[in-house]
C-alpha cells in the first residue's frame, strides 16, 4: 500500500524496502541537505539474540497517519521531497524495517525533520511488532509511551 505524490512517498511493504529508490526520489536540485535514516532489527539486546521482528498493521489507517506525519513535517520544515516507508511481516535480524528520509535547502533542517519523523512514527503510527528470539519465545514489543512532540 502507498501514496506517492511529487514530494512526498508514503510505503507499507511487504519486500525488502529499495533504499536505492528512495535515494533517487529525495534527490533534487533544490535541496542541499539530505538526511536518510535506516532501522535494522538488532540482533542482541542485552543476552537476548533476537532472530526476527514481525510487523504487522491496519494499513489504511497506518497509511493516513504516516501521511498527517508527513503534513506537520511539510509544515515545520522547507521540505522538498519525503519518503517514509516501513516494512511489513518478518523482517529478519540485520535487515531494513524502516526508512525515513527529507531533502531540504540546508542539513540542519533535513535532520531535524528526519528526526521529527521517526520519533513521532514510532510513538504515533499503529503497527505492532513481535519478536521473535533464539531461545523460542515470541514476544510483543510494547510501543514508546506518548510524549510531547520535539
Amino acid at each position: 500500500m502507498e501514496f506517492r505524490s511529487p514530494t512526498v512517498w508514503l510505503r507499507l511493504m511487504h519486500e525488502p524496502l529499495p533504499v536505492a529508490e528512495a535515494v533517487s526520489f529525495l534527490q533534487t536540485p533544490e535541496a542541499g541537505g539530505l538526511a536518510l535514516f535506516l532501522g535494522t532489527t538488532r540482533r542482541w539486546t542485552d543476552d537476548r539474540e533476537t532472530l526476527s521482528l514481525f510487523y504487522e498493521a491496519y494499513e489504511p489507517m497506518a497509511l493516513a497517519e504516516m501521511g498527517r506525519l508527513s503534513d506537520e513535517a511539510l509544515r515545520r520544515w522547507p521540505v522538498r521531497r519525503l519518503c517514509l516507508w516501513h516494512r511489513l511481516g518478518d523482517v529478519p535480524a540485520g535487515e531494513i524495517s524502516v526508512l525515513v528520509g527529507v531533502a531540504t535547502p540546508h542539513r540542519a533542517e533535513a535532520f531535524e525533520a528526519c528526526r521529527f519523523l521517526i520519533d513521532t512514527l514510532k510513538r504515533q503510527v499503529p503497527i505492532w511488532k513481535r519478536e521473535t528470539l533464539s531461545d523460542g519465545q515470541n514476544v510483543w514489543v510494547e510501543g514508546i509511551p506518548e510524549s510531547k512532540p520535539r
